[in-house]
C-alpha cells in the first residue's frame, strides 16, 4: 500500500499515514520504519497489520 505521512513526532516515535486509495489514516510507530526517518508529506510504501487498537502500518519505506 502507499500513502502520505500526515504527521510524525520523532521525539515520541509515532504518527499517522494517510492511505492514498482510501483516504483513511493509519497509525505508524517508529519500530516499523526500517531505519527510515519520516517527515510530514513524505510518500511511503507500507503493509497493514492488526495492532492492539486496530490497523497499524508495518514495513514502512519512503518512496
Amino acid at each position: 500500500m502507499t500513502g502520505t505521512v500526515k504527521f510524525f513526532i520523532g521525539s515520541k516515535g509515532y504518527g499517522f499515514i494517510t492511505n492514498d486509495e482510501t483516504g483513511e489514516d493509519i497509525f505508524v510507530h517508529a519500530t516499523s520504519l526500517n531505519g527510515e526517518e519520516l517527515n510530514e508529506g513524505d510518500k511511503v510504501e507500507y503493509e497493514e497489520e492488526d495492532g492492539k487498537k486496530g490497523k497499524v502500518a508495518a514495513q514502512v519505506s519512503r518512496l
